[in-house]
């Protein structure tokens, strides 16, 4: 055999080695669910970017290694590229995330004010109450006030009394003064009458007229209503003794029992808004007058006194007031609070990166500010997290980890995963379970049915419902099965 001929021999050989072991690869890979490896070196060599499967982006679970059509919507099934897997976090097309509804927010400082709301009890305030009383005894001849609660004003006649004590010391005088008596015997029974209480109206109306007159009327000191009624028309009546209470109207206390882990916030003079509960139209204002220093032992709560003020009195007491308390200004990081992820343990918010990417990562939250949420900690001012859709990009970024970890190892000496997700609807809810009719799980090899899941505490997932439509996550604990996470999709259809 010549030399050419060995050479046409040792070529075609290599040419079929070769090519066997290209459809050997080729054939190898159609069989294996896994991307092929490709090393950093070829895949720059190829000039193309590697695509490791095809998915879709409403049901990121299932993954299809060739592009078409989804079966579950009316849209094209979506690359997943090798490159996009390597990058820390997950990377959504634009086109997908404008599809999906994604929607972004700016991690900002607000100026929060740590208000709070509270309920108190209308009460007379009773700095503003005042006692009517006699300093001798007598008849209370007439009473013009003759029930509780009637409403007075200032200088209004509350009744009139009789008091004979007064006519001895009345007639001295009228006699000192017939028999032109020196001025000094005069002062001194004029000091008589005023140490007997005698009103100075009676004594200058004896000395005009020449009639001593025990009769007086008793006049209201101050507006507002008659808190107590102490006599009846007729009776006797004693030195010191209360005839009317009045309680004034112009302000009034609400007096509210604050918890004991708010006392704290509380400080004397602080902004209070009143709203009637009755009738949220008619607001009123005040402040923050005393903490009164006692704490029930059964309630655990302080009772603050706020002075409102009660324009027209239309407040009167045990009526009851919705307060709102207005704390001190400070500025804090917020973030909405639909962008936070509550896994039950911990909160996560998924961070847009400067490639177009998602983080997840876990925050420390603070006060709960309705809309917003102060983070104290794992984000910064200027950061965008993902405000709407974080569901879908958090599935496709636990995908994502879990497609890295099949690719760094073979199959057979994989560990297993240390969580499961799926989703399903919400049957029941028991104390210490959750029961999911959930669809088939590959990696456990279970077809569709319906289970309990353990809750890792009993206050765990306290605002799903039954019905729901969730995405969960769990992992397997001895011999059952504890959720980790749940992400309400909607009532079921």
């Amino acid at each position: 055999m010549s030399r050419m001929q060995k050479s046409l021999i040792v070529v075609a050989a290599v040419l079929v080695i070769g090519g066997g072991g290209f459809l050997l690869g080729r054939r190898t890979t159609g069989l294996h669910d896994g991307p092929p490896a490709v090393t950093p070196a070829a895949a720059a060599s190829a000039g193309e970017r590697q695509v490791l499967y095809w998915h879709d982006p409403m049901v990121p679970g299932q993954r299809f290694d060739r592009p078409g059509k989804s079966p579950f919507m009316d849209m094209p099934l979506q690359p997943v590229y090798a490159d996009e897997a390597s990058d820390a976090g997950v990377k959504v097309n634009p086109q997908v995330q404008q599809n999906l509804g994604i929607r972004t927010a700016v991690v900002k400082r607000a100026d929060v004010r740590s208000s709070f709301d509270a309920i108190g009890t209308v009460q007379f305030d009773e700095r503003l109450s005042v006692a009517v009383q006699v300093r001798t005894a007598g008849y209370l001849e007439r009473l013009n006030v003759r029930a509780p609660m009637e409403r007075v004003t200032k200088g209004q006649a509350l009744g009139t009394v009789f008091a004979p004590e007064w006519l001895g010391p009345l007639h001295e005088i009228i006699a000192l003064q017939r028999a032109g008596a020196s001025p000094e015997l005069l002062a001194a029974a004029r000091e008589r009458t005023r140490a007997l209480s005698i009103p100075p109206e009676l004594v200058r109306q004896a000395e005009d007229s020449g009639v001593a007159q025990a009769r007086y009327t008793l006049f209201a000191p101050a507006a507002g209503v008659v808190a107590e009624l102490g006599v009846r028309e007729g009776v006797a009546v004693s030195p010191g003794m209360t005839l009317f209470r009045i309680a004034g109207l112009d302000k009034v206390w609400a007096v509210a029992e604050v918890p004991e882990a708010m006392a704290v916030r509380l400080e004397r003079g602080q902004q209070v808004s009143a709203a009637l509960q009755a009738d949220p139209s008619l607001r009123f204002t005040g402040i923050l007058q005393e903490i009164l220093p006692q704490v029930s032992a059964t309630t655990r709560t302080l009772q603050a006194r706020f002075e409102v003020a009660n324009p027209g009195g239309r407040l009167t007491p045990g009526m009851l007031l919705q307060l709102q308390v207005a704390g001190r200004s400070s500025s804090r990081l917020v973030v909405p609070a639909e962008a936070v992820i509550r896994t039950g343990t911990r909160a996560v918010v998924l961070v847009r990166k400067e490639g177009g990417s998602f983080e997840p990562r876990e925050v420390m939250l603070g006060a709960d500010l309705g809309d917003q949420l102060e983070v104290t900690a794992g984000v910064v001012e200027g950061e965008q997290v993902v405000a709407s859709g974080q569901f879908l990009v958090d599935s496709e970024a636990r995908l994502r980890s879990v497609l890295g970890s099949l690719s760094a190892a073979p199959p057979a000496s994989a560990p297993a995963p240390s969580s499961y997700a799926a989703q399903g609807t919400v049957e029941g809810i028991d104390a210490d379970s959750i029961t999911i009719a959930h669809g088939s799980i590959a990696e456990l090899k279970w077809p569709a049915m319906t289970m309990p899941f353990n809750k890792p505490s009993p206050t765990a997932f306290a605002d799903v419902k039954v019905g729901e439509r969730v995405h969960f996550e769990f992992r397997k604990k001895g011999d059952e099965y504890e959720l980790l996470s749940i992400h309400r999709m909607g009532a079921a259809q």
